[in-house]
């Protein structure tokens, strides 16, 4: 059960090892070297391999997993708002000023007022108010994008500042909130956010690489290590900065502990004529390094390196430890935004929404990218060899990226591994063509719960039937869809635990759910619940699949990288429903502890 010989760097023993080298699918002890899983077995076994400079861990009986992975993701996006005023987790609209308040008053000499992830549950309609922000900025503009960056809350100094009136008109993929004369009560949907982001000041490239590193620490403190950054180029959009030029430095000056792969956004207002920037930076992430990273070339000790995805290219720009295992960044994807959320009635469905009377209404929200140009554009990127990322809610979305999935070659199609991310609502004719298309259903399974965003804005406008197209996890995975989890930081917890606890309960844990109610009272369409370990597999072998890595990392066998996250508890002997309560105490990447006890 080893790959070659001498002793190990580091040996983790003691312990229940979740691996499939062993029929019972556990061993005591794991012994790495040169950033690679060298062997498993027995805590006798395995002391054989020690010698006077390996660092033995003892587990003390504790569970160790394959590291997560998140395959779709914002960490600088994520880190940042840390930074800045972080509105993430409060509850209520006094909370929510009460925290910009004390965030003007902590940085009087910022220009700007910028943070955000508010939940809409937290104001009256899920709709803050220009006016209320405006008692506490002290005259300065603010701009803070809700937890799902499609709304954002502005103040009268920036809607001022963009031009935005009542006779401004909504963009075509947007909304400005409107009171009864026409005029914009501080609140933006999707496009519309661009009218005030433009005004923003980006932040400068440190501020960026102190977001990153921000969103990579807390990543691994929950036991990732590597991840999909869904958003790669947006240039404010949304939101969320233009990461990419981040990423390549902090891999160049070996700041990077995870594998990262980058989706490069897709303009929706640039065409075609885009394409060639893409492939310019994926060449340029790659940076003609081959297989191996900048410091297994530095270092000139050789390795394996990290692979490529597919018809991708196969250079990845990171640095390692001199094996060519380190981290690194890759941009072999392309993310394309469908449409926008159903809370806003930006999602687009195949049916009106319904009024706040149940009776159908006359908005069905509306496809960013139309069907004709949808198959022209995902043509000419898989044919470059891009993997394809759609952003698709609505059940309309879901359908219209399935049917250009379909019209793309077979071979190349199975190959390049596309996915489609959220996917809450798929009409019943759909479940079927994801397996049918080699698609991979890319959830984020915090959402398949009853909370006050789907209890007081989603249930009442989409009515009974389409209520139970919400979330179909289980239902897509026995129909032999591969699955991968995401979560959507800084949408929502990135934690894999809390995640892992709503796709096996469909409720929240009590570490997100409201205070003072019992939890597991209401499960959410409970069919669709999977076990623990597909749960497990979607963030550890799913999201390799997805980053064409499962050949390196998601699993702990010999010659894989030895990616671990240690649990406080073992989630095979305790009911599922305290899953949640569980945490993440030690984390490896490559084989160096990044997150515990060092």
């Amino acid at each position: 059960m080893a790959v070659g010989g001498s002793e190990a760097d580091l040996v983790f023993a003691g312990g229940k090892i979740r691996t499939p080298a062993h029929p019972s699918g556990f061993v005591e002890a794991l012994a790495i070297r040169n950033g690679l899983i060298h062997a498993l077995g027995t805590d006798d076994e395995i002391r054989e391999l020690t010698g006077r400079r390996t660092r033995v861990v003892d587990l003390r009986g504790r569970l160790a997993l394959p590291a997560f992975g998140d395959a779709h993701v914002h960490p600088v996006a994520g880190g940042l708002e840390s930074l800045r005023c972080n509105l993430l987790g409060l509850r209520t609209r006094p909370e929510c000023l009460g925290a910009v308040s004390d965030y003007c008053s902590a940085w009087p000499e910022r220009a700007w007022v910028l943070g955000g992830g508010w939940t809409m549950s937290a104001f009256p309609g899920g709709l803050p108010t220009a006016a209320d922000l405006d008692t506490v900025t002290e005259g300065r503009p603010a701009f803070l994008p809700n937890r799902d960056h499609h709304s954002g809350w502005v103040n009268t100094a920036a809607l001022t500042l963009a031009g935005i009136d009542e006779s401004t008109p909504d963009p075509v993929d947007g909304r400005i909130e409107r009171d009864h004369a026409g005029r914009p009560t501080g609140t933006l949907h999707d496009g519309a956010m661009r009218l005030v982001a433009a005004h923003v000041p980006p932040p400068d490239p440190a501020e960026l690489i102190a977001g990153l590193l921000a969103g990579q620490t807390h990543l691994h403190s929950l036991g990732i290590t590597r991840f999909q950054d869904a958003c790669v180029g947006a240039a404010g959009e949304l939101g969320i900065p233009d990461a990419f030029d981040t990423y390549l430095m902090a891999a160049d000056y070996g700041m990077l502990s995870s594998h990262v792969v980058g989706a490069l956004w897709w303009d929706r207002s640039c065409g075609l004529g885009q394409i060639d920037d893409l492939l310019a930076r994926r060449e340029q992430a790659a940076g003609g390094l081959g297989t191996g990273g900048l410091a297994g070339a530095a270092l000139g000790s050789g390795g394996t390196g990290t692979r490529g995805m597919g018809s991708g290219g196969t250079g990845t720009r990171g640095m390692g430890s001199g094996t060519g295992n380190g981290a690194g960044f890759r941009a072999n994807t392309v993310k394309l935004m469908l449409d926008g959320v159903c809370e806003t009635f930006t999602a687009a469905m195949s049916a009106p929404y319904l009024d706040r009377d149940g009776h159908p209404g006359d908005h069905q929200g509306r496809l960013f990218l139309e069907p004709e140009a949808l198959g022209e554009i995902t043509r000419r990127l898989a044919a470059e060899g891009f993997q394809l990322h759609f952003h698709a809610i609505g059940d309309r979305a879901v359908s219209t990226a399935l049917d250009a999935l379909a019209a793309l070659p077979a071979g190349p199609r199975r190959a390049a591994r596309h996915h489609l991310a959220h996917l809450q609502f798929i009409t019943p004719r759909d479940m079927g063509r994801f397996a049918a298309l080699d698609a991979v259903a890319n959830f984020q399974p915090l959402w398949a719960c009853a909370e006050p965003q789907m209890e007081e804005l989603t249930i009442p406008f989409v009515g009974a039937e389409r209520t139970a197209w919400q979330y179909q996890i289980g239902s897509l995975a026995a129909a032999g869809t591969r699955i991968a989890f995401g979560s959507d930081w800084p949408v929502s917890s990135a934690d894999p635990l809390q995640q892992i606890h709503v796709a096996v309960n469909r409720v929240l844990s009590g570490r997100l759910g409201r205070p003072g109610e019992p939890e597991c009272e209401n499960p959410f369409l409970p069919d669709q619940a999977i076990t623990l370990n597909a749960a497990i597999d979607a963030f550890t072998t799913g999201v390799a699949w997805v980053n064409h890595e499962e050949d390196v990392a998601g699993q702990l066998l010999p010659g894989m990288r030895a990616d671990l996250a240690v649990l406080d508890q073992d989630l095979y002997a305790i009911p599922a429903r305290d899953i949640g309560s569980s945490s993440v105490v030690m984390t490896a990447a490559s084989g160096t502890v990044v997150h515990g006890d060092r």
